[in-house]
């Protein structure tokens, strides 16, 4: 009696290709967003449209035809954050005769803000830019280092925007030592 070896069976098409096709590797993680270098000197400024804890809006459109300060701050009732806004207060007399309006914008809410500005008696309107697209439009929002530790968030910026809508000075990243009155020199031809 001749002896019959067993043929194996054939598997399915998709059973082989799933066997001997390799493992899928694990999608990568998202990439943290980063400052963009965002808008240099010359350059026409980003639009925007935010609230203010005066109950206004401010926007680019409506502040056209006069030149402004944009600052961009972290945080309310922080030490670094309080100086800089007490430091432009106790400059708003020479901002508002030189007919140059400060503008203070952070993440914080209305709320915040208002307590903030009563707290310090702020007499600039502060922004809020609680999506941080503003911020990133002008380069002012990404990875930065605290304390040593990487995070996400509003990058210290300062922009002084002209009648027609273009940069005439920046500063990225604001430094807060002596920053108020760095930006009073240039708004008076002086720095």
């Amino acid at each position: 009696m001749p002896t019959t070896t067993p043929t194996p069976r054939p598997r399915p098409a998709a059973a082989r290709s799933a066997k001997s096709a390799p493992p899928a590797p694990a999608p990568a993680p998202p990439k943290p967003a980063t400052a963009t270098a965002g808008p240099a000197i010359g350059s026409p400024a980003p639009d925007f449209s935010l609230a203010a804890d005066d109950g206004r809006t401010y926007s680019l459109a409506g502040l056209k035809g006069s030149r402004f300060v944009l600052y961009f701050y972290p945080r309310d009732s922080t030490p670094g954050c309080t100086t800089e806004a007490c430091d432009f207060r106790d400059r708003h007399a020479a901002f508002a005769g030189a007919k140059v309006p400060v503008l203070g914008v952070s993440g914080d809410s209305l709320k915040a803000h208002t307590n903030f500005r009563g707290k310090h008696q702020l007499p600039f309107p502060l922004l809020t830019d609680p999506d941080h697209r503003v911020a990133a439009a002008f380069g002012a929002f990404g990875e930065k280092s605290m304390y040593g530790k990487k995070m996400q968030g509003i990058i210290r910026s300062t922009f002084v925007v002209g009648p027609t809508g273009l940069l005439e000075a920046v500063w990225r990243p604001a430094k807060v030592p002596g920053h108020a009155e760095a930006v009073l020199q240039v708004i008076r031809g002086t720095g």
